[in-house]
């Protein structure tokens, strides 16, 4: 701070106008606010000082004047670098200038750049001097931009060569070293556990190819290591040390390299003048380790020439050998293909053919990875060689074997004295004290399953009369605390030479775990999984079993009801789908409490349920039951701190005995329902014929709604969205709507509901959201002399898990020029915190995407505040039970807190349902910036909003 004290007025009185010499001054390179990395190596000016002082021209500032300052470097050094940066933007930017001590890129083949620190320091032309940042393997310097400063940098060197300056936003450049360092972390911990791994096979394994491995894994392994920087966050290490110690481990690579490929290829046995060259060579390259502590650049230039040299002569060797049929060679000939090509791909690297940022850690990853490969050959030959001992072991003895490592439990039953053998692994699995299973056959009887006792007795008596066969079967054998355990018995007789069976002999399976599951599975496919009760398969299978049985006794005749609850859909938005799920369970039990045995209650899908009545023959209490059934669903179910009011519409459908019992009478008992929720649900209905005719079926509905689209029967209405400060339009809310054919237009409560359980939410979505795009962009295009006007689109659960919803997304805006962010998504407060953590990636990448987020229905929700702060929305939406004038007690209060918590996340916010000029007024002296609702116009079609947004311009022009 002396120095930049000291400095500041030295350089005010340098400065002077420069007209004359515009060429010497630098070119600035501007700065953006969204661009994570700048590299700044190409535009930096190189300069060179007779002393430890130079002077240079700035670039030109805003107001086009070139100046001149005179920079004292700080150890004296005589290397510069002069580079500008401008700040074009009105927000102030933190950004890093990164400079690398060591990078392969362009390290040289012959007398290589190991790494260095390159900056001593780096002095503006304006401003605070930046801020050293700790690095262990850069020159990391943080400096401040102010909004449309122009700044001319000017960096002491330390080494005549600066590889690489780059300017990196903080968040980003961190996002790069962790993502670097996960990498190198997964590298360096293979290569320790190949290491280890080949270490232990020198140990287990004699023979000279296994230490060779071992040590060249060793060396790949200090290699990476100095390479990633994981030597020096282990010991203290100079810069000066870390070159030494990469200069060895080259030099130390090679020579392993060496040693591997003589000791595997047994070079020694071949001719002798092999031993020689290698030992030579091994002690030369020895050497370059001791010369590495003087002149670590010439001893690595020399090391990489040599590992070049061994990849090339090594690969000619070896296909040599193995013409001349040597198998090891042959083995050996992919893998040293594989470092061949490393070498030759270092080599492009090392000489600047190669620049990219990835290829010197993707090279260490490869060389890690040839390593793995030669340590898989080796253990090929490790464990090979086993043939020696075939032939050794007997058919029964290898027999004995087999069913030893096969796990399985002898079962064996002399027949001539009646005595059951089994292993004590059996007795000890069953929980039974030793010797309880050996005895007589019919001993098992008392431990056996009742169910499969009489099979067990019969099973025997066969392979008994038969005298040959294989005994195959399941039974449950029970231990003592009552419980059963499968096994599975596999065996075959033994006949002695009197032609009868001597004894029975085979393996017994513990198949518990195998039952289980196929019980489960069985369980699951006809049962719902959150509830427990039959689903609509079984349900459709025991009507078919009701009336099979009333064939029988005519008088039994079923009563059908289907029940579904009404606004569930809304419940779910509102209190999140795990609590609507613990909802369903208890309703579900609440039903069944009130069933007698032999009445059936079923989830036949998400909130609907249906009831095969058997306890009831008379009408009359038929209908008093469904009523105890509303009245049981109407009865408040506790929440936490609230209370949850929830209503059903129910349909029944009263078997004909004239008419055979189908599955049609649950079509019938659904249209009943159909009908009862139309009126507005909470009530009961009894089929009538005439409801078919009237109601179109849920089906057909389905059926109708896939067409919609292509038949254009869905139609797009936009709702104002006004700017309370001047009551001007700033955009559009995009409602769908569908045009019936038969019953007219319909609202999206009629059918999105439908659209999300059939799946056709995806494709309705994209079509809402491109055809807002395309007309969104028909207006801004018109409205030009004006702010951009926006428009938003809803958007559901399934869209929004899905991960190709940024593809749509990507789509629907290369498809229609749209300003930046004008397009916006809305998504509900209870949508978001289904998932918050995976919300939170995507709508961070559909933010990226250049594409606006708003909050909707805010305060009817659940959300948490602390993940609230997490979501890159820009608008918040406040909920019309917050605006309207009705019941207004402390809403004021309610609406400020919002409103100011929403401000200072930055965002900004829409009062929806306002209704009146008066909840326009109080919401725009509450600080809220737009409104929504009738008071401003209804929902209108493109036109109609065209029409409005030009009368509104030609008053603003008169």
């Amino acid at each position: 701070m002396r120095l930049i004290r000291w400095l500041a007025p030295l350089a005010l009185g340098l400065m002077t106008v420069v007209a004359a010499a515009p060429a010497q001054a630098v070119d600035a390179v501007s700065v953006r606010g969204d661009a994570p990395a700048i590299d700044l190596t190409g535009i930096l000016e190189y300069q060179h000082s007779d002393t430890d002082r130079i002077q240079v021209s700035t670039a030109p500032g805003t107001d086009g004047i070139v100046r001149r300052i005179e920079v004292r470097g700080r150890e004296a050094g005589q290397n510069w670098v002069v580079f500008a940066l401008a700040n074009n933007t009105d927000d102030q930017l933190d950004r890093l200038i990164v400079a690398p001590h060591y990078r392969i890129v362009s390290s040289g083949l012959l007398w290589p750049d190991l790494g260095l620190s390159r900056i001593a320091t780096i002095t503006p032309s304006t401003g605070d001097r930046p801020e050293r940042q700790d690095s262990a393997t850069a020159d990391i310097f943080r400096v401040t931009l102010d909004p449309g400063a122009v700044i001319t940098f000017v960096a002491e060197l330390r080494t005549n060569k600066l590889p690489q300056l780059y300017l990196w936003e903080p968040e980003a450049y961190k996002d790069k070293v962790n993502s670097f360092t996960l990498y190198q972390g997964i590298v360096i911990g293979i290569s320790g556990l190949l290491a280890l791994v080949l270490t232990i096979l020198f140990v287990v394994k004699g023979s000279i190819m296994f230490p060779a491995a071992a040590a060249l894994a060793w060396a790949v392994l200090v290699y990476i290591g100095v390479d990633f920087g994981f030597w020096g966050k282990v010991l203290d290490m100079s810069q000066g040390a870390e070159r030494v110690w990469r200069a060895s481990g080259e030099a130390i690579l090679a020579a392993t390299l060496l040693v591997f490929l003589f000791a595997y290829l047994n070079l020694s046995r071949w001719h002798v003048r092999y031993s020689h060259i290698t030992l030579g060579w091994l002690t030369f390259l020895g050497s370059l380790v001791g010369l590495a502590l003087f002149d670590p650049a010439v001893a690595s230039g020399i090391a990489r020439i040599s590992l070049v040299l061994i990849a090339f002569a090594g690969f000619a060797l070896i296909v040599y050998l193995s013409t001349h049929g040597f198998d090891r060679a042959v083995l050996l000939i992919p893998t040293w293909f594989l470092l061949v090509v490393w070498v030759v791909a270092a080599g492009m690297t090392v000489a600047g053919s190669v620049t990219n940022d990835i290829v010197g850690p993707a090279l260490l990853g490869g060389l890690v990875l040839i390593v793995m490969l030669i340590g898989f050959t080796v253990m090929q030959h490790a464990f090979a060689g086993g043939g020696a001992t075939n032939g050794i072991v007997s058919d029964v003895e290898r027999r004995a074997l087999a069913l030893t490592g096969s796990g399985d439990l002898i079962w064996d039953w002399d027949v001539s004295a009646d005595k059951v053998f089994t292993s004590p692994e059996t007795e000890a699995l069953l929980g039974l004290k030793r010797g309880t299973l050996e005895g007589p056959a019919a001993s098992w009887l008392e431990v056996l399953h009742p169910l499969d006792q009489d099979r067990f007795r019969a099973a025997l008596d066969s392979v008994l009369d038969q005298r040959r066969g294989r005994l195959v079967q399941d039974f449950r054998l029970r231990t003592p605390d009552g419980h059963f355990m499968w096994f599975a018995l596999k065996a075959r007789p033994v006949v002695g030479s009197d032609g009868e069976v001597s004894r029975v002999v085979g393996t017994l399976t513990d198949v518990t775990e195998i039952k289980n599951a196929e019980e489960r599975m069985l369980h699951d496919s006809v049962h719902d999984n959150l509830t427990g009760l039959p689903n609509r398969k079984l349900f459709i299978d025991r009507l078919n079993a009701v009336a099979n049985f009333s064939k029988t006794v005519p008088t039994m005749r079923p009563t059908i009801m289907v029940i579904d609850l009404d606004r569930f859909k809304q419940v779910n938005d509102s209190v999140g789908i795990a609590v609507g799920d613990s909802i369903l369970l208890t309703l579900a039990r609440r039903l069944t409490r009130i069933l007698k045995p032999q009445d059936t209650l079923a989830r036949l899908a998400g909130d609907q349920f249906g009831l095969i009545l058997m306890s009831e023959q008379d009408a009359a209490k038929i209908t008093a039951f469904a009523e105890t059934i509303r009245k049981t669903i109407r009865a408040p179910i506790a929440f936490n701190d609230r209370e949850i009011f929830l209503t059903a519409s129910i349909g029944l459908a009263l078997s004909d005995p004239a008419v055979p019992l189908t599955d049609e009478l649950i079509k019938d008992a659904e249209l009943a329902m159909y009908h009862s929720k139309r009126i507005g649900g909470d009530r009961i209905d009894v089929y009538k014929p005439a409801m078919r005719a009237r109601k179109t079926d849920r089906l057909t509905l389905e059926s109708e709604l896939r067409r919609a689209i292509e038949r254009q029967e869905i139609t797009i209405l936009y709702q104002p969205i006004v700017r309370l400060e001047d009551r001007s339009i700033a955009g559009f809310e995009a409602l769908a709507r569908w045009d019936h054919p038969k019953l007219g237009r319909m609202s999206p409560s009629e059918f999105i509901a439908i659209a999300e359980e059939i799946g056709l939410i995806i494709d309705l979505g994209m079509f809402v959201m491109d055809q807002t795009a395309r007309q969104l962009a028909i207006w801004q295009r018109a409205m030009r002399s004006r702010e951009p006007i926006f428009a938003s689109v809803n958007v559901s659960s399934r869209q929004l898990l899905r991960h190709d919803l940024l593809h749509d997304i990507r789509t629907v805006l290369s498809r229609s020029s749209v300003a930046r962010g004008t397009l916006k998504l809305e998504l509900t407060e209870s949508l978001v915190m289904e998932n918050p953590e995976h919300a939170a990636q995507m709508l961070h990448r559909i933010r990226e995407l250049g594409t606006g987020l708003s909050l909707d229905d805010f305060g009817t929700g659940h959300s948490s505040l602390s993940y609230l702060q997490r979501f890159p929305f820009d608008t918040l939406k406040i909920d019309q039970s917050f605006v309207r004038t009705t019941s207004r007690g402390t809403r004021p209060v309610i609406l400020k807190s919002i409103i100011a918590m929403a401000h200072d996340l930055g965002m900004d916010v829409v009062a929806e349902g306002v209704e009146t000029d008066s909840d326009a007024v109080e919401m725009y002296q509450l600080g809220c910036e737009y409104a929504q609702g009738f008071a401003f116009g209804e929902p209108m079609d493109a036109d109609a909003a065209m029409r409005m947004l030009t009368e509104e311009r030609l008053e603003a022009a008169s």
